[in-house]
């Protein structure tokens, strides 16, 4: 479904992405990892071709269409969305609002599934405002619930698991399975081991490049301090856990 070849980007006059090549599965839970300053978020910020990050090389094909010189707009029409590590706020309008102006199917009991499956009580949060009267990962799942209607084809969720409680993240996890289970596909950034069990396949980055990728299985020796022999001039001189 989405392929990237040689994706280079830089900004402020450091490469922040160093000819990455990724194939993603359509309707496969993927995950991102890797450590702070990785390039992970820039990765997922130049798919979904937000201002400031168009000037890359290389391509990035969705469905056999280049996404080059695309907008955010057209990208977003074309059913890819991005599910930001901090959710925006909107003062002036309510949650139910924010959820029929995103879903393709306005229908009552559509809007009400997605608020219980991201387990908040459709009673007490519809009427409420998106604003700083929300917390953080009360804002967050509001936000999931949003994409969940949309039927978006694919979702690029950054730090999935930011400010959100152990008891919400079950919510969370439910939902992005149920993503796959509508055939969404699903990019996963993130540097927590528990949201890699999420899924299917995973890559890991490192100063830009994609220096491993394979099984969750793999993966997670990342995270137990197995790291792969690195050439990096920044490289330490022993392996390091990665951050989470």
């Amino acid at each position: 479904m989405l392929t990237i070849k040689d994706l280079s980007l830089t900004l402020d006059e450091k490469q922040i992405l160093n000819k990455v090549n990724i194939d993603f599965w359509d309707g496969h839970i993927h995950a991102i990892v890797g450590p702070n300053g990785a390039g992970k978020s820039t990765l997922a910020q130049t798919i979904m071709g937000l201002p400031g990050y168009e000037n890359y090389t290389g391509e990035i094909h969705f469905d056999g269409t280049n996404l080059k010189g695309l907008t955010l707009f057209e990208r977003a029409s074309m059913g890819v969305t991005l599910a930001w590590q901090e959710p925006a706020r909107f003062t002036g309008i309510t949650v139910e609002a924010f959820l029929r102006a995103s879903a393709k199917d306005k229908r009552d009991d559509n809007i009400i599934d997605a608020m219980d499956r991201v387990g908040l009580d459709p009673d007490k949060y519809l009427p409420r405002a998106v604003d700083k009267t929300l917390s953080g990962g009360e804002r967050k799942r509001v936000e999931v619930a949003s994409i969940y209607v949309m039927e978006p084809r694919i979702v690029l969720m950054d730090e999935p698991d930011s400010g959100i409680d152990t008891d919400a993240i079950e919510y969370i996890f439910r939902i992005i399975q149920g993503f796959k289970k509508r055939g969404t596909t699903v990019i996963l950034i993130t540097h927590s081991s528990k949201v890699l069990l999420q899924a299917d396949h995973a890559f890991l980055l490192c100063h830009g490049q994609v220096v491993d990728k394979g099984t969750v299985d793999k993966m997670s020796a990342y995270f137990n301090g197995n790291c792969i022999p690195c050439t990096h001039k920044n490289a330490p001189e022993t392996s390091e856990v990665l951050n989470g």
